[in-house]
């Protein structure tokens, strides 16, 4: 007693090659009790970009103050100075109003209370951000097209 075997090769691999050819993941025949699924592993290559380290911490730019000598080197970004005017957005800040002028004040520049002194722009919109006192830039932390965060000190007037 021989016993009938429904399983047929050649149907399995003419729907191997419909995949192919087609690009289907899967496809499945069913006829009265025979159920025959055919599938392929589909992987797919995900490339997440990745900033490089230099892009995501600037180096500050800081020189100390042409006439005091004696000033200490407390000014550091991550330990906002009492004089250090801090960003009010996230964006990127421009030292400039275009590449080819030159910056709107250097370390050493006396200041005024609303000078301009950087610009931050944010979503398209270039906001100008002024000296909230009258005084002498004393260090300067971005470099121009650089990106700043909420709250991160841009410079330092005394």
């Amino acid at each position: 007693m021989a016993k009938e075997n429904p399983f047929d090769p050649d149907l399995v691999r003419e729907l191997a090659n419909l995949i192919a050819d087609t690009d289907l993941s899967e496809i499945e025949v069913e006829k009265g009790d025979l159920r025959i699924r055919v599938a392929r592993m589909v992987t797919a290559a995900v490339t997440v970009p990745v900033a490089a380290p230099a892009a995501l911490a600037p180096a500050p730019v800081v020189a100390p103050p042409p006439a005091a000598a004696d000033v200490p080197a407390a000014a550091k970004p991550g330990a906002p100075h009492p004089g250090a005017v801090l960003s009010p957005m996230v964006g990127t800040a421009y030292r400039k109003p275009s590449p080819e002028a030159k910056p709107f004040v250097e370390v050493g520049s006396k200041v005024q209370a609303g000078d301009k002194v950087l610009l931050v722009e944010a979503m398209k919109t270039f906001n100008e951000i002024v000296a909230p006192r009258a005084g002498t830039v004393t260090a300067i932390y971005v470099e121009d097209g650089t990106p700043v965060e909420y709250g991160e000190p841009l410079l330092v007037i005394e």
